[in-house]
């Protein structure tokens, strides 16, 4: 059964930094490529970055430069080093795989939340 569990949430102060971890049971790994998104409340779920099988990453305008989608394909692993944060980057975050030759994302993960507080 394919498990996407992220892991890293917490509560932080504007200004700071948290680093999120998603552990993946998906055969062939390297066979997917990564996400993250986040949903706040009352608001639609909002892609924030993505990562593909080579490496070569994108994200949303709102968080370049502050936020470093990663992966270890050794570990099944995805990462997110977010800095800077901000009280508007409070949601759930939540990682998201898709095989390659998906057009849309069709994994997900129960999410972690993260509050930043000014």
């Amino acid at each position: 059964q394919v498990q996407l569990v992220e892991s890293g949430g917490d509560s932080v102060q504007a200004g700071g930094s948290l680093r999120l971890s998603c552990a993946a049971s998906l055969s062939t790994y390297n066979n997917y490529i990564m996400g993250w998104f986040r949903q706040a409340p009352f608001k639609e779920r909002e892609w924030v970055a993505t990562i593909d099988r080579d490496g070569r990453t994108t994200y949303t305008d709102t968080v370049k430069g502050r936020f470093t989608i990663s992966r270890d394909n050794a570990q099944n692993a995805l990462f997110l080093q977010m800095n800077s944060l901000k009280p508007e980057d409070t949601a759930t975050y939540i990682c998201a795989a898709r095989v390659f030759w998906s057009a849309s994302f069709h994994m997900w993960g129960q999410g972690t939340q993260v509050t930043v507080s000014s």
